[in-house]
């Protein structure tokens, strides 16, 4: 007689499209859902990031060789942000036979973060063609392809800003808390799929562009404002990811992991 495997098998052979999955948070729900029995395709912007990003995954999970595959798309790009968001499901779907049971979406760029004084309305609409127009481009055609049920999801990426403002992050901040807001009015549109959002804090991740002494004295200020007094991981965070695609009753919500950041 066997052990059940009610919880621990939830996601088994699920196939897992992740937006941004080439690095940080999003390279961790990858990791996360090879773990899981998953089949993984991850897409970002760079051939080559994705590419090497496979190679990683391979050797690190060499009995999930097969389970793991990759395809460029071009979000920052209003003129062909839709036509490459049809071709990455069209390409995506290839091995899944033209279904997805989650679509994971924490594709993000370089933060526009800039006193309001010298914000243009061109840095305000490219501020959000990666982090704001394309998730719902995403949405659109994610509708098509993932099955027509409440085992389905789409999670989308918000931020901490959304809930604590900064100065100087308006213009992200108010991308962020529309995050919000689409996450609930997607969960409507999509339904019986669900749709939720993702709203991490601090994570050390290689996307972080400074040299390692900066960094580190970034990193101890804000653990000096965190209750847990350290930057989340990006395993851990990845863990509200897999919250979103494995309780069946979760949708039209946003999770926030922040390491009590929202609290001090």
């Amino acid at each position: 007689m066997t052990d059940q495997i009610k919880y621990s098998n939830k996601l088994r052979d699920n196939h897992v499209l992740i937006i941004g999955g080439s690095g940080g948070i999003g390279y961790g729900v990858a990791e996360a859902c090879l773990e899981l029995g998953c089949t993984v395709i991850i897409s970002s912007s760079s051939a080559s990031r994705i590419a090497a990003s496979i190679s990683s995954l391979q050797k690190t999970y060499p009995s999930a060789r097969s389970r793991i595959y990759g395809h460029a798309c071009d979000l920052g790009n209003p003129e062909t942000l839709e036509s490459n968001v049809v071709s990455l499901f069209e390409e995506a779907t290839q091995e899944s036979n033209g279904k997805l049971d989650h679509v994971v979406y924490t594709a993000g760029d370089a933060l526009s973060i800039a006193a309001l004084e010298k914000v243009t309305l061109e840095q305000i609409q490219q501020a959000g063609m990666v982090r704001f127009n394309a998730p719902l481009i995403v949405a659109r055609e994610a509708a098509k392809y993932l099955k027509k049920s409440y085992t389905s999801s789409y999670t989308i990426t918000t931020g901490a800003v959304s809930e604590k403002p900064h100065e100087g992050w308006a213009v992200i901040g108010s991308y962020a808390g529309g995050h919000h807001t689409m996450a609930r009015g997607l969960a409507l549109d999509m339904k019986p799929i669900r749709v939720n959002a993702v709203s991490p804090g601090a994570v050390d991740t290689t996307l972080w562009k400074m040299p390692d002494e900066e960094k580190k004295e970034m990193f101890k200020k804000l653990e000096a404002k965190m209750t847990t007094g350290r930057v989340g991981q990006v395993e851990d965070v990845a863990e509200a990811y897999l919250y979103c695609m494995k309780d069946r009753n979760l949708t039209g919500s946003v999770i926030s992991t922040n390491g009590g950041a929202l609290l001090i």
